[in-house]
């Protein structure tokens, strides 16, 4: 959880406007290892015009978000780690009642 709360307050303070509160992340994977920490974790968004905003032009946004939340863990841990950041689009997830509960915002 703290993994992908450090992705998200990188969105936060790179972008503006609607992308922060139309993005929701989920660290899908957190595997300790001998030397590094490997975390994979999705970054979900309403549209495909929000996936092109928080990617950027050639991975450059995306990029600097996990440069600077992987920056902040490796503080955090001690440690080497690899973040591996993937940009999904769930149209209106946050209008769907099965989207909500699964990212945990809900319990019905």
């Amino acid at each position: 959880l703290m993994a992908s709360e450090w992705v998200r307050e990188q969105i936060f303070l790179h972008y503006h406007q609607e992308i922060p509160y139309a993005c929701h992340v989920v660290t899908e994977s957190f595997k300790e290892e001998a030397k590094i920490i490997r975390i994979e974790a999705t970054i979900y968004v309403e549209r495909d015009t929000q996936k092109g905003i928080v990617i950027g032009n050639k991975g450059s946004a995306l990029k600097v978000v996990g440069t600077k939340a992987r920056q902040q863990m490796e503080k955090f841990w001690g440690r080497p780690v690899y973040l591996g950041l993937h940009v999904k689009v769930r149209n209106d997830w946050r209008d769907d009642p099965r989207m909500l509960k699964y990212f945990g915002y809900t319990s019905d």
